[in-house]
Formats: C-alpha cells, structure tokens, sequence
C-alpha cells in the first residue's frame, strides 16, 4: 500500500520580522534624538539669527527738521510743551517741577561730551545673546509701531540689552525701578508699570527667548517689559519715523528734566546710526549725530531751563529714571 507523502508545512522564519521592528525602533529613537536636540522640529518661534528688517535709514536731522506733526502738537516750537516749568523754583511743591528746576546738566552747547561719557555697553553683548530679543523687537514693532531701533536704544540705554547686575531681581539703587526696560513701579498712584503692565496680551509670545518669567506680567520678563515699554512710547506719540516724535517719546520716557533732553538725544542718536550703518550691539553713540539730534531737538527744551548747576548733578540723572 502507498501511503501519501504528508508535507508539514515549514513555520516562516522570524529573523525578518525582528529585523524590522529593530530597524523601525531605532529609526524612532533616532528622529526623537534630533527634535529634543532640535535638528528637526524646531520652534518657528526660535530666535532669529540676524535683527529684524531696518524700515528705514533716517536722514540725520537738522534746525529745521521738526515735522509738520509735532508744531500742530506744540512739540515743534522753541519754547516746547513743558516751558512753563522754567518760570517754578526749586521750592514748588510738585516734586517733578521742582526737579526740573534744581538738576540741569550744563548749558546748551557742545554735546560731544555726552555721547563721550557713554561710547558703548560696560561688556561685550554676544551676537547669540542679543539674537534672544529679536523677535521681541519685531513683535513690539509689529503690534505697536514703533520702530523697534528707537525700542533697542532705550534697551541699551537702561541695561545695556539686560545685561546690567540687577536687571532681572530687585530694584534700581534709587529703590524705584527694575527689569530689562527699567520701569517705576513706586510712583504713582497709578505707577508707569501699573499704566502698561498688560501689553504683552496684545502680542504673541515667542515660545523661545532669553528670560521667561514663571508669572505674567513682570518686569522681570524680557518680553512683557520689553512689550509694555513699546506701548508707552506708541502712547506718547513714537511710530515708525526716527525723528521728533521719537525724541519726545525718548525724553518722556526718561522725564522732564535737563538729563532727559540728554536722554532723548543719545537714545534717538543711536538709533539713527543704526539706521543708516546697520545694527551694531557694541557700537556707541556717534558724536556728530548727537549733536545734530541735540541742535535739532534738544537745544530748544535745553534752553526753557534754568542755567543752575547742582553739585554732583553728573550722578543725579538716574534718580529721576521714570518718574
């Protein structure tokens, strides 16, 4: 009798199929390497490499510069809008007249000194640091309109770009103010912090910059300060153009003294200069354009306060900071 030959089917091998899964497995640990090491995946809100677009090089500006704009608002004439200040003593019970009248750096004359006294950042700013603040220059640009070389000039101003000892814990040496853009958060009743606080809410946060607060707003935050100081010079009239309106908002932001007209014409100056040389982090104030922006806008302010010289004055002008 034949018997069929019975053919027991041979099981596949499972070499293969490990094969895979093993390839497929470090495949997977590969593509979640690069995005936690951010080769792939990366924030389309990281900070830029190079500083936002300049929207214009401003012509350096001369006498008869101021615009059409700022003589319909009064901040075109000589006599300015706070002439009357010249006319109260150092007595007067209003503590801001009082210290128009007591703290005057000099006379209107050269101002070479000026730009001098603050050539540049007391430390070099490393191109990577500063990258940080790029997108909130734009952002602020963006949302408010200010240019945002006259917003990177009162940065440097304040705290050299944040990098000042104190700029993220306590408060200035005059015990008012603190943060990357130095903000009052003593006066009052309503302090200037208080009037501007909220800004950030109108904007996007980067998901990435250099020092982000637990808690919102903060003075402490790079973008909520940075975002509130944009407000408040788009509040007193700063836009796009780096000319008069920007050495009034410069100069209201710092406050109406002798030391603010100085204020306002090395902030406007540097921001200019960036205008038309490209952003330069490290690069200090050029003395020819700070004299122009002082003949230009400072000169006739200057001259509505009374030529007295204070003892120590050199020092004095911090402890009028926003107030």
């Amino acid at each position: 009798m034949v018997h069929d030959e019975v053919h027991t089917p041979t099981p596949p091998s499972e070499r293969r199929a490990w094969l895979v899964a093993l390839a497929l497995c470090l495949l997977g640990v590969g593509v979640l390497a690069a995005v936690l090491g951010g080769v792939v995946g990366v924030s389309p809100k990281a900070p830029a490499t190079a500083p936002p677009t300049v929207l214009v090089g401003a012509v350096t500006p001369t006498a008869a510069s101021p615009s059409e704009a700022a003589q319909r608002s009064g901040r075109g004439t000589t006599a300015g809008p706070y002439a009357d200040a010249r006319h109260e003593s150092a007595g007067s019970a209003s503590p801001a007249v009082a210290s128009v009248g007591a703290v005057v750096a000099h006379t209107p004359g050269g101002r070479e000194d000026v730009a001098a006294s603050a050539p540049g950042p007391e430390a070099h700013i490393s191109t990577a640091w500063e990258a940080g603040f790029y997108p909130i220059y734009a952002e602020a640009q963006r949302v408010f309109g200010v240019n945002w070389l006259l917003l990177a000039s009162i940065h440097m101003q304040e705290t050299a770009f944040s990098t000042a000892p104190s700029t993220y814990h306590g408060l200035n040496f005059a015990g008012c103010c603190g943060g990357p853009m130095q903000f009052n958060v003593t006066n009052g009743p309503v302090s200037t912090w208080d009037l501007v606080k909220n800004a950030y809410r109108f904007g996007v946060r980067p998901a990435m910059y250099n020092h982000r607060t637990a808690y919102h707003p903060s003075i402490y935050d790079d973008y909520d300060s940075i975002m509130a100081a944009s407000w408040l010079l788009y509040s007193d009239g700063a836009g796009s153009a780096l000319e008069d309106s920007a050495w009034w908002a410069a100069y209201d932001y710092y406050g109406h003294d002798a030391y603010g007209v100085e204020y306002a014409d090395e902030v406007l100056a540097r921001a200019i200069g960036w205008s038309q040389h490209g952003f330069c982090i490290n690069c200090g104030v050029q003395p020819a354009l700070a004299q122009a922006v002082y003949n230009a806008y400072g000169a006739p302010v200057m001259a509505t306060y009374e030529p007295t010289t204070v003892a120590g004055a050199g020092h004095a002008h911090r402890v009028r900071r926003r107030q």
